[in-house]
Formats: C-alpha cells, sequence, structure tokens
C-alpha cells in the first residue's frame, strides 16, 4: 500500500467526519484510513464514516503524540501523513500528484538516488490556513536555518514509514514533539526532504500549541530539541538572524488576520525566485 493517514481523536464531533470526507474523496485509491481513538463519548466514532478503507483502532492514550506512537506500528503504508480532525487535504488530487511525484523519483533512481531512499524520504507540501484564508509557503529547501526557524505544518507531511517506525515522537515534548522528530529526521538521519511545490492540507489552526497560555512551553520546548540537535555556534548564528530580521514583528504579520494575506504571498513570492533558507 502506498499511503496510510493516521487521523487521532477524541471527542471530535462532526470534525471527524470531515476529515475523513476529505480522505475519500481522493482520486488515487492507493490508501488506508487508521483513526486512532482515545475513548470518545460524543457520538463520534458511533457515527463515523463506514469505508473498507478505514480501520479503527479504540485505545487509551497519553495524549495525541502517545496516540500517534500506537497508530504508526499498524499502518501499513510506505508513507504516512498524520491528518488531525478538523484539517483537511486541499483538495482531491493530494495524493495522486504525491505518488506521481514518488514514481518520478523512483524512475531516476539509476542516476543516482541511493537504493533505499523511499526509507529514509519526507515529501512536504504548501498549507492553506483556514483560520486567516492564506496560503503558507513551504520553504524550497530545508537548511538549518529553516529548522530553526519554522518547518513546514505537519499536515502537510508525507513520511517514509519507516522513519516514523525508528523513532517514535519523544513523550517528553507535550507540544512539539513533531518538531523533535522532523529534527532528528534532518541532523540524525540525514532524510531526503523534497518540496513538492503544491498545497497539501488545509490547516485549521487554533491547537494546543497556539494557545496563549501554552507559548511559554512551546518556546521551552523549542530551546531544548534545538539545543540537542544544533551546535552551539550554529544556534548563535540562527539566534543572531531572527534578532537581526525583527522576528516578532514577522511572526505577528503572519498571524494577523488583516496582514497575513500579504506577508504569506510575499513570502511565496521570494521562495519562487530562489530563497533557500525558509521559514517565516
Amino acid at each position: 500500500m502506498r499511503f496510510s493517514i493516521i487521523v487521532v481523536c477524541l471527542n471530535a464531533g462532526e470534525k471527524l467526519n470531515q476529515t475523513l470526507d476529505s480522505i475519500l474523496c481522493q482520486t488515487c485509491g492507493d490508501y488506508e484510513i487508521l483513526v486512532k481513538d482515545g475513548g470518545s463519548r460524543d457520538g463520534s466514532i458511533e457515527g463515523m464514516r463506514r469505508d473498507p478503507r478505514i480501520r479503527l483502532l479504540e485505545k487509551p492514550d497519553k495524549g495525541i503524540y502517545d496516540a500517534m506512537n500506537q497508530a504508526v506500528p499498524l499502518a501499513r503504508g510506505e508513507f504516512l501523513l498524520f491528518l488531525n480532525c478538523g484539517d483537511l487535504f486541499y483538495d482531491a488530487s493530494v495524493l495522486e500528484r504525491t505518488a506521481e511525484r514518488i514514481d518520478g523519483m523512483r524512475a531516476e533512481k539509476e542516476g543516482g538516488f541511493e537504493a533505499d531512499f523511499g526509507n529514509s524520504l519526507i515529501l512536504y507540501g504548501d498549507t492553506y490556513s483556514a483560520r486567516n484564508q492564506v496560503m503558507i509557503a513551504s520553504p524550497a529547501r530545508i537548511t538549518g536555518l529553516t529548522c530553526y526557524r519554522n518547518i513546514p505544518c505537519h499536515q502537510s507531511c508525507f513520511y517514509s514509514a519507516a522513519l516514523c517506525r525508528e523513532k517514535p515522537y519523544d513523550l517528553r515534548y507535550r507540544i512539539r514533539a513533531d518538531y523533535d522528530h522532523f529534527l532528528w529526521c534532518f541532523y540524525e538521519k540525514g532524510a531526503r526532504m523534497i518540496h513538492m511545490g503544491f498545497p497539501v492540507a488545509s490547516y485549521e489552526g487554533g491547537g494546543v500549541s497556539e494557545s496563549r497560555e501554552n507559548r511559554k512551553r512551546d518556546q521551552e520546548e523549542h530551546r531544548q530539541i534545538t539545543s540537542a540537535y544544533m551546535g552551539a555556534w550554529e544556534l548563535v548564528r540562527c539566534r543572531l538572524f531572527m534578532l537581526c530580521t525583527l522576528a516578532p514583528l514577522r511572526r505577528f504579520l503572519a498571524e494577523s488576520g488583516a496582514f497575513s494575506g500579504v506577508y504569506h504571498r510575499i513570502k511565496k513570492r521570494i521562495y519562487g525566485d530562489g530563497l533557500r533558507e525558509g521559514g517565516k
């Protein structure tokens, strides 16, 4: 099987079916959906869409990252994508276009791709912000500065299943375990990271990491994770860059309902013109 789409839920209500519908309408049929439910009591599981491609795992968990860890060993797909309840595929062609990209890379394997490249690969795209109604451009190339500043949205990344099996999400991090995993893939595993150049997910926004009360913890986890993977000089250079480029102002513009559209259009244009340092 080509793709496993993992949907983690707990009392998700109608958002569960909205997410499932966006998967079930894909023009590429080579996928399965693995729904991991932590014990919903709102009737969402009883009212869940029924389809032979949907498998359900009902088991208590310690949160979203623990639920994802429980689901990964059961996934049959070669590539995994985690789509949270309320998040959607951007359109019906996402899986088809991703499969075409993978097949194209395989066809070129004789031209230099290592034999096992499919076991250490992340394909990522752009992300539509449903909250701000703007397209968020992903970096054309992942660098150390990209990793420090802002990696691609987790819901827009297709991971080789082997990467997720080798390193589960670290439950010490309540907000940034996916960030920790991405940096591990980049720094420790040396995974190939390919920007596909089209939108993958429509991101609902408003998650736990975005709440005001969790911003401090989010910053502390960012500090811990970057210190674990980056050298001291690289960290100094990244922090100086953020200071000199007015990172707080850019964050405000990126998240502002009034200015985010213009900000992300400019960022997309810069990426298209060849900027390789990515992030916001």
